[in-house]
């Protein structure tokens, strides 16, 4: 039987991510599809959490939080028994159970597993990178990218991007359509920063026929011809030829394996300038 109209509360004295996961995790247990998470970052006063218990108390919530402060975590238990809501701590039990395995104390202070190290900002920067010159939105980004990947439509640029950002590398995709003159600051960049992907044509028409139905469009529409899938890789592939690049077939790989391969190239040393 379906469980409607519930509602978790995740509290944080940080970002949060960790708690959302770990409740996720639990609900994945349920038939609760209807369930609705609220992650509420940054928790770091009473006021704040009166004004989630009042919320509470008014309407059918439980409560889950990360927060480490001794008073916001006893406050935040006495309210809730108090009103008779649940109120679950995630991190308490394990802490005070580390407490005991150190023979130490914690230092209670928020935030400490997103402090904001230098591995930490890159990450983030690059994230961000991707996503703001995803699909050639601005050529200048080659300039400033790590990695280049090119090819035509459909061959997981945008994944592996977002995919190579999280290990740190600024990455950017450029799209190769006959009808578009590739940007001038791909064949200006040093050899050796960009890589072409394919792919076999037939997967590829059928990848993007399920684009169109997912689209609501016409699965016969130009994009999705055999013909012009055959002209568009062979227009990528003078391309890449006259950049020079390494080119890798992603052709049934999924997307952890072909950024395997690009990190193989790039840590080995041939995507660095010479």
């Amino acid at each position: 039987m379906a469980i409607k109209n519930k509602i978790v509360f995740v509290l944080s004295d940080s970002l949060g991510e960790t708690a959302m996961l770990v409740v996720r995790a639990a609900l994945s247990q349920f038939e609760c599809e209807d369930t609705k998470l609220k992650r509420i970052p940054y928790v770091d006063d009473i006021d704040t959490i009166e004004d989630i218990i009042s919320q509470a108390k008014e309407n059918e919530i439980m409560i889950v939080y990360t927060i480490v402060v001794n008073e916001l975590k006893e406050y935040i238990d006495r309210r809730a028994k108090e009103i008779g809501i649940i109120a679950i701590d995630l991190l308490g039990p394990l802490i005070d159970g580390l407490g005991n395995f150190y023979g130490s104390k914690p230092e209670r202070t928020p935030g400490l597993l997103h402090r904001l190290d230098e591995e930490y900002f890159k990450k983030i920067e690059a994230v961000e990178f991707a996503v703001k010159y995803d699909d050639g939105k601005d050529p200048r980004a080659v300039l400033f990218a790590d990695i280049i990947l090119t090819g035509v439509s459909r061959t997981s640029k945008t994944p592996l991007c977002i995919y190579l950002a999280h290990r740190g590398l600024k990455v950017v995709n450029i799209p190769l359509v006959p009808e578009v003159k590739p940007p001038e600051e791909l064949f200006a960049k040093k050899k050796g920063k960009v890589i072409g992907l394919t792919i076999r044509p037939m997967l590829l028409n059928e990848i993007r026929v399920e684009r169109l139905k997912t689209l609501g469009l016409e699965k016969d529409s130009d994009y999705a011809k055999l013909e012009r899938i055959m002209l568009e890789l062979e227009y990528a592939e003078g391309i890449l030829k006259r950049i020079g690049c390494p080119v890798l077939d992603v052709t049934n790989k999924a997307v952890e394996e072909t950024a395997s391969k690009i990190l193989q190239i790039y840590n080995r040393g041939d995507l660095v300038d010479k």
